[in-house]
């Protein structure tokens, strides 16, 4: 594929639709029948306490459960209606649709700042002129919210950049080859207050534009940059389960079942 200028306008989000998912590790089952649609344009944060499923969920969103030798799943993955697990589905098309920024900041150290951002397309076999890829990286930057930062010098090292800049760096990595969802690993996880509010402003500026499914653990964040929540827990070594899910601030402030109610106000997790 080949991408001209008037070819690096954002996609629209797509619709992700887990159903009956479960999920283990060898003989540990770790998700028990999780189904959860995660809407397009909208947010949805995945919250719990650590071991209840929600980065293995995350995972099997595009198909990066598989990548472990002793990992297996039953159930149904669909974006827009389509199934990412069909046998005529390539993983490398799932992933182009359906990235992923991880925990810690991931960026190739000794490649340019311009380079990281293309690198995906690379990956992807996608071809573009060099003025499309000048376009994409001033325009991926910036939605990252990073471009003001260093348009100046662009052929620097990613690896020299700022933790919360290198964050950010893999967004825009991730944006580059225009997913119609994006995952977060508790991605503000290891970054200072300063820069875990330029993550989730970019987040914010994100959204509507791409479907974004988030981890996160920190309670404040989740009501902050989410439209929708999904409570995981798993009790007593039974694999994880959504035991409530819907929209943040009914989530927040009234939700059905009491022990979501304990976990967002704190007294356990």
């Amino acid at each position: 594929m080949t991408l001209t200028e008037t070819q690096i306008a954002p996609p629209l989000g797509g619709t992700l639709d887990a159903r009956a998912i479960s999920a283990w590790f060898g003989d540990h089952k770790v998700l028990d029948r999780v189904s959860l649609a995660m809407p397009a344009g909208k947010v949805t944060a995945l919250i719990g306490p650590s071991g209840c499923g929600k980065s293995t969920f995350l995972r099997i969103l595009n198909r990066m459960h598989e990548l472990v030798p002793t990992a297996s799943l039953a159930g149904e993955v669909l974006l827009d209606d389509r199934d990412l697990y069909s046998a005529e589905r390539r993983v490398t098309d799932v992933r182009r649709q359906v990235g992923m920024v991880f925990q810690k900041p991931n960026p190739f150290p000794a490649m340019s700042i311009y380079d990281n951002v293309l690198a995906g397309l690379k990956l992807t076999g996608t071809r573009a002129s060099r003025s499309a890829r000048d376009g994409i990286v001033e325009e991926t930057l910036t939605r990252a919210g990073l471009w003001k930062e260093v348009r100046d010098r662009l052929r620097s090292p990613g690896g020299a950049l700022s933790g919360g800049q290198q964050q950010r760096l893999c967004i825009a990595r991730s944006l580059a080859v225009r997913p119609r969802v994006l995952l977060m690993d508790e991605p503000c996880s290891a970054l200072d207050p300063t820069s875990t509010r330029r993550i989730e402003e970019t987040i914010a500026e994100l959204a509507g534009e791409v479907t974004i499914v988030i981890v996160t653990h920190n309670m404040q964040q989740a009501a902050r940059v989410s439209d929708l929540c999904a409570f995981f827990l798993a009790a007593h070594g039974t694999p994880g389960v959504i035991v409530e899910h819907g929209p943040t601030d009914v989530m927040f402030d009234a939700p059905r079942d009491e022990r979501t109610n304990d976990y967002v106000n704190g007294r356990f997790g």
